[in-house]
């Protein structure tokens, strides 16, 4: 069940992060790019001080423990959402004043 969630999230290209249980260590914002039999290879890079470098690594399935992916995410700041100004006028939102909120 495993092989085939992997090989669907090959064929996807989405990036996920990949727990690998031999060397108790996660690979963050990688893809899996090919999977041959029992290896998979998984693509990825890292960052240190003012060097980034790019990873190819072949890890044999029955190493990886877990595979996550982020589904969404929504910003904690404050901010109100862009309007476009081609938007029609229906389906702009404007900011509520509280003037309009006593009416």
């Amino acid at each position: 069940m495993l092989h085939r969630k992997i090989y669907q999230l090959c064929c996807d290209g989405r990036e996920v992060c990949v727990f690998l249980r031999d060397q108790q260590r996660w690979i963050e914002r990688a893809r899996i790019v090919d999977i041959e039999g029992d290896l998979v290879t998984i693509r990825y890079e890292t960052e240190e001080e003012d060097e980034v470098s790019s990873w190819e690594e072949m890890v044999r399935l029955e190493s990886i423990g877990s595979v996550t992916q982020k589904l969404a995410f929504v910003s904690r700041g404050h901010s109100e959402p862009l309007v476009s100004d081609d938007c029609p006028e229906v389906e702009q939102i404007h900011p509520r004043s509280q003037d309009s909120n006593q009416e």
